[in-house]
């Protein structure tokens, strides 16, 4: 095996301007989609004379030697049709219906699309890695798998702001909203995270074609973790350190941030109201909200307090849930939560009951 190793880097050392095709194409159609767009960009070196070591593949080792874990893939895969069904509802009912869509719903619509490709990205090649047993994956779909998989999870932070910022307006600043929520702010709040998302991920993925990897080429994780995958260079990596301790704050605990903050308005606006009852009513139109805050937020926020404290096969376990588990919540609770969208999706299933009542005759 080592000599194999050994074969494999001196067969991968390559100049920024010549890179290497990877002998392993990815299982997956969908992460070639815009591949020969993204890798040059990703590939490039900002020196002519550098060489960097980069190996053939990667190979993702994360679930291997967890004792059952068959039953939890198979649990995957019932939260990803769930998923897909449920988000994919979730989003015709806001196309479909005229009423649904005002700036609030706009966001809405993002989340579900978001949670959608964010699971499709994931779940998918996790079980054609572990469950099919192709833990190998070339170094280019490997920095692919890594950029789909880091914007999505950042998209989802970034829409509960964007929903905070709808309630607080709905709540703090109740007959102003329309002037102040309007399509045009939230279209643009929304592209805005997009574009912000995008850029700090392309960045980091930057920074790791600027590694060598003459070591190991194992990542401990279930998917193509930045962590993971910088700390096994054997140069300097101390950009992609910076940028590891900097993602997390711009797309992890600023949203959480803004959101606490927005929530502290919301209650002291509340507090100023005359009644109980009135309190209740303006608070109840949060619950959903705050419960996809406490999906997304809670399993991480304990994952990290833990630290070094949780069991490695434990922590794995409960970040891949993190990544797989709101995006399934996020369509039902609103669904379960929001008049409107029950409503808009009765008229739905009505109509399709209608046209297939009309089809048999």
């Amino acid at each position: 095996m080592q000599e194999l190793h050994h074969l494999v880097y001196c067969m991968c050392i390559t100049k920024p301007s010549q890179p290497v095709l990877p002998p392993v194409s990815s299982a997956l159609g969908q992460y070639k989609l815009g591949r020969n767009l993204t890798m040059d960009f990703f590939n490039s070196a900002l020196g002519k004379n550098i060489t960097f070591l980069r190996p053939a593949f990667f190979i993702i080792s994360g679930f291997i030697g967890i004792p059952n874990i068959k039953y939890y893939y198979a649990f995957l895969v019932f939260v990803y049709i769930i998923s897909v069904l449920a988000n994919t509802a979730v989003m015709a009912a806001i196309y479909l219906d005229h009423n649904l869509r005002t700036p609030k719903y706009i966001a809405v619509f993002n989340l579900a699309l978001v949670d959608l490709l964010g699971n499709s990205a994931m779940v998918p090649k996790v079980l054609d890695i572990f469950l099919f047993n192709h833990p190998h994956i070339s170094y280019n779909d490997c920095l692919t798998f890594l950029f789909f998989c880091y914007v999505f999870l950042s998209m989802q932070a970034l829409n509960l702001v964007a929903l905070s910022y709808d309630r607080v307006m709905a709540i703090v600043y109740p007959l102003h909203y329309q002037l102040k929520v309007t399509h045009k702010l939230m279209f643009s709040l929304i592209a805005s995270f997009w574009v912000s998302a995008i850029t700090f991920i392309l960045i980091a993925i930057g920074l790791l074609t600027r590694l060598s990897f003459c070591e190991s080429v194992v990542i401990k994780s279930y998917f193509c973790d930045h962590g993971q995958m910088y700390r096994l260079a054997c140069n300097d990596y101390t950009p992609s350190y910076v940028i590891a301790k900097i993602l997390p704050a711009l797309i992890l605990w600023l949203p959480l941030t803004i959101v606490l903050l927005s929530y502290l308005c919301i209650c002291y606006a509340l507090a100023k109201v005359a009644t109980v009852r009135e309190r209740m009513k303006g608070f109840k139109t949060c619950t959903a909200h705050l419960s996809l805050v406490a999906i997304y937020f809670l399993p991480i926020l304990i994952t990290f307090t833990l630290g070094a404290n949780i069991e490695p096969n434990a922590r794995i376990i409960n970040l891949s849930l993190t990544s797989v588990f709101p995006p399934m919540l996020n369509p039902i609770i609103y669904v379960l939560q929001t008049r409107e969208i029950k409503e808009s999706l009765r008229k739905l299933l009505r109509i399709i009951k209608r046209y297939k009542i009309r089809k048999v005759k």
